[in-house]
């Protein structure tokens, strides 16, 4: 247990917690209100010169270094430049784009602003966005603001109700659209699921649940740095995430809310309609005592380590409770402060028929055998979607089970053939802004707290276009 303990000690100072915040060096600025974006004086236009799409990269961390490999393994892209403040990342991602062959990008960094540079100065026809969630939003209006014809923002996409709107204002002040980088949405059960929606066989939709339940204690107290341990018999190697502690932990200290909701309720408000012929009306949250992260501190680090004392406020379980215009309810779950194997829960229910992915389990009514679950293999495999079953070879080797390749494809298919975003930024302010929801209903003592309508009424009239 020593030998535990001085390695927990060492780790969580060196990610360098503390009551008053975390220490950051420079790299997370609070995100503040922005007013809408005068429209943009230059648009710039698909590809140039060679025909290629010109890509930019705004943070260089490991999930930049996914994006880059799925970017450069579709045809007919290349990485103008690339934006952090860390040498770290950014040397570790120009050994990696090294690797391809293919030319080395410019590279902007030496200040918080550095990212205003490099938009300045620079061409795109898409700029990826992977840094700090405080940063989504003024990096993302930046993008908008410069011309860029597509901007991808990591999850979520913003922290407060404000800055969903930010987002929405800019995006139509401009014209830039804006896609958020949803991978789940693209899930192969998920996008199954979605057909079977979308060709009725569980009926008209009632009721879904979904959330975020992943044990992130040692994301949390991680400083960053290679090592290797067992844990539930896999063998892990580090970076599980590079010094994520150093901005993600804060979270926890300072908020209480559902802070990360989109990889539960994008595919859900895909299967609903959510800003397309429905929307999400009305919100209600509570949230457990805060216990985990505090445990976790003392059985690894004894009663009397400096971080024992942190008063974290993020309950444990946040619960809200979501009403759609067309009636459907919606349960969302944030979870990670405690013990327990990730889950997604999701359960997508009709009046005649379900699928519960805890359990692998679908019902049909009149198809499966009365009151006795099926395997969803076989029914995902009768309804398997088009973009899984025509790329499942080129996707086999991308992250998170390939669903990381399924997104960027159809993402890079929307900017060279100037579509709509495939998850835009209504999208982006509607399953972002549970978290400011959440986070006032809770301080209301679970009140019922309006939806802003992101869309201004367009919603009754939008088609549905993701994934057809």
């Amino acid at each position: 247990m020593e030998n535990t303990r001085r390695s927990f000690i060492k780790k969580v100072t060196a990610a360098g917690i503390g009551t008053a915040g975390l220490a950051i060096g420079g790299n997370v600025a609070a995100a503040t209100t922005l007013d809408a974006a005068e429209p943009q004086t230059k648009k710039k236009a698909v590809g140039k010169d060679d025909g290629k799409l010109r890509f930019g990269f705004i943070g260089t961390g490991s999930r930049c270094q996914e994006h880059i490999n799925n970017v450069l393994a579709i045809p007919g892209n290349k990485i103008v430049a690339i934006c952090d403040i860390q040498k770290g990342p950014l040397e570790s991602t120009l050994k990696h784009i090294a690797k391809f062959g293919v030319a080395e990008p410019k590279v902007y960094t030496g200040s918080e602003r550095a990212f205003e540079q490099m938009l300045n100065n620079e061409e795109f026809d898409c700029v990826i966005i992977a840094t700090p969630w405080e940063w989504h939003v003024p990096m993302s209006v930046a993008a908008m603001k410069a011309g860029v014809p597509y901007v991808g923002v990591e999850v979520s996409a913003a922290n407060t109700v404000e800055e969903c709107w930010d987002l929405v204002n800019v995006s139509e002040a401009t014209g830039s659209q804006l896609n958020i980088l949803e991978n789940v949405c693209y899930r192969r059960d998920c996008m199954a699921a979605l057909n079977m929606v979308r060709q009725g066989l569980f009926g008209e939709m009632i009721h879904a649940t979904c959330g975020y339940q992943h044990d992130l204690r040692d994301v949390k107290f991680n400083d960053g740095t290679q090592y290797s341990y067992k844990k539930g018999g896999e063998l892990r190697m580090g970076p599980t995430a590079f010094a994520e502690a150093q901005w993600r932990t804060q979270h926890s200290i300072r908020r209480n809310g559902d802070i990360y909701p989109t990889h539960g309720i994008g595919p859900v408000a895909n299967c609903l309609d959510i800003n397309r012929g429905n929307r999400f009306l009305s919100l209600t949250a509570m949230a457990t005592q805060s216990r985990g992260l505090h445990k976790f501190i003392v059985d690894n680090g004894g009663e009397n380590h400096p971080y024992a004392k942190i008063q974290f406020n993020l309950g444990d379980i946040v619960t809200s409770m979501i009403k759609c215009a067309n009636g459907q309810t919606v349960i969302v779950t944030h979870d990670t402060n405690l013990p327990r194997p990730y889950s997604l829960a999701f359960r997508i229910q009709g009046t005649e028929g379900l699928w519960m992915n805890d359990g692998n389990h679908v019902y049909v009514e009149g198809q499966s055998k009365p009151h006795r679950w099926d395997e969803s293999d076989e029914w995902f495999k009768k309804y398997d979607h088009k973009l899984w079953s025509s790329l499942e070879e080129k996707a086999k080797e991308a992250g998170h089970g390939g669903m990381d390749f399924i997104m960027m494809y159809d993402f890079i298919d929307a900017i060279r053939n100037k579509k709509p975003a495939p998850m835009d930024c209504y999208d982006a302010a509607a399953w972002s802004a549970i978290s400011g929801l959440s986070e006032m209903s809770i301080a209301r003592g679970g009140a019922v707290v309006d939806f802003p309508d992101f869309t201004r009424g367009q919603w009754i009239h939008r088609e549905p276009h993701f994934a057809l």
